[in-house]
C-alpha cells in the first residue's frame, strides 16, 4: 500500500488504445496518482502533461523488466491485448503471444515488485448460452480469442500476486487518433451516407461506455480490490436495437437499418449469442455506476461536436 501523502504509482499498458486514453485522461487529473503511460510504439496520447510515457513491449520480458526497475509501479492496469476476434482466429500464434505470454510476463514482473495487477478480460470467455453472467459463472469459450483471454485469466488467478480481473463487454467511445470504429460511429456514418446496413438481432450484449470502464478500473485500482469484477453497461441489447437507438438520437433514417440473422454473416470466429453481465458485485463493493446506452450515445455525440470544427 502507498504511504500517507505519497502518490500511488499507476502504470497503464496499452495507453494509446481507447480504454488506455480514457484511463490516462482521468488519472492525470487526480492528485492521488502518479500516472505512467506505456505502449509498444510512440506516444499517441492527446495529453502533454500530468503523466510520463515509456515505450514498453509487453511481449518482451527485458522491455518490461527495464520499465519496472525504473518506475517501480504499485499498480498496473493491463489494457493492452489483441482484440480483433477474427484476426485472433487467423493468427493464433500472434494472439497467444499478445494475450497470454504478455500477461505471464506482467505477472512475473508484479511478483518481483509486489505490484497489484488489474487485468482486463472479456465476455467472450463464455459460450453465450446463459447470459447475462455473474462473476462466478463457468467460462466456456467458443473462439480462439476467448480461449486466449481465459488462459490469461488463469495466469493471473494461479499466481501469488495481488490481483483483480475486470471483465467487460463491447466497449464503445471516442478517442484521439483512433483507427477502429465502434457500433455507434459505424451506424451514424452509414446512415448519414444513406447506406443500407444489415445489423444482427439475435445476439445480446451489455455495451460499455469507455469512460465507465475506465472509472470502474480506477475504483478497483485505488482500493486495490481483489477478485473478479464485471464492469460493463447495464442495458441488455442486440446490435439491431443499438442501431435503432443511435438512429433515433441523431435523427437519422431507421428505414436503412435492416434486421439480420447472425447465420447470414460468414465470420472466421464464432460469437457467443447471449452474453452481458450482472453488475451487483461491482455496484456493491466498488460503487460502480454505469450510464445507460442512451446516455452513452449523448456523451459520445458531445465529444464528436467538440472535436469537429463545424459541430457536425
Amino acid at each position: 500500500m502507498t504511504p500517507l501523502n505519497q502518490k500511488k504509482k499507476i502504470l497503464v499498458t496499452g495507453a494509446n488504445g481507447l480504454l488506455g486514453q480514457k484511463l490516462i485522461g482521468f488519472l492525470r487529473e487526480d492528485e492521488r496518482f502518479e500516472t505512467i503511460a506505456t505502449a509498444r510504439g510512440a506516444n499517441r496520447l492527446p495529453f502533454t502533461t500530468g503523466y510520463t510515457y515509456h515505450t514498453m513491449d509487453i511481449t518482451d520480458w527485458s522491455s518490461i523488466e527495464s520499465v519496472f526497475e525504473t518506475i517501480k509501479p504499485e499498480v498496473v492496469i493491463h489494457t493492452a491485448a489483441m482484440t480483433n476476434v477474427d484476426q485472433c482466429e487467423a493468427e493464433k500464434e500472434a494472439c497467444w503471444k499478445q494475450n497470454v505470454t504478455a500477461v505471464e510476463n506482467l505477472v512475473k514482473a508484479c511478483e518481483s515488485n509486489d505490484t497489484f495487477l488489474l487485468h482486463l478480460s472479456t465476455d467472450f470467455i463464455f459460450d453465450g448460452k446463459a447470459g447475462p453472467y455473474k462473476e462466478e459463472d463457468e467460462p466456456n469459450p467458443i473462439s480462439f480469442y476467448g480461449w486466449s483471454k481465459l488462459a490469461a485469466e488463469k495466469a493471473v488467478t494461479s499466481s501469488s500476486i495481488r490481483w483483480a480481473i475486470a471483465r467487460t463487454v463491447l466497449v464503445y467511445g471516442i478517442a484521439h487518433d483512433m483507427s477502429r470504429s465502434n457500433i455507434v460511429l459505424w451506424v451514424k456514418k452509414s446512415l448519414e451516407d444513406h447506406k443500407t446496413i444489415q445489423v444482427v438481432d439475435d445476439q445480446w450484449r451489455t455495451p460499455t461506455l469507455a469512460e465507465d470502464l475506465a472509472l470502474g478500473c480506477i475504483l478497483i485500482a485505488e482500493k486495490e480490490s481483489q477478485g473478479i469484477f464485471n464492469i460493463s453497461g447495464e442495458d441488455l441489447l442486440t446490435p439491431y436495437e443499438m442501431a435503432l437507438r443511435t438512429a433515433d438520437y441523431f435523427g437519422l433514417n431507421k428505414e436503412l437499418i435492416k434486421r439480420a440473422d447472425s447465420t447470414t454473416f460468414t465470420q472466421p470466429a464464432r460469437r457467443p449469442p447471449r452474453t452481458g453481465f450482472i453488475l451487483d458485485k461491482a455496484k456493491n463493493i466498488l460503487g460502480y455506476a454505469p450510464r445507460t446506452f442512451s446516455e452513452g450515445i449523448e456523451i459520445l455525440a458531445q465529444q464528436l461536436a467538440e472535436n469537429t470544427p463545424s459541430g457536425k
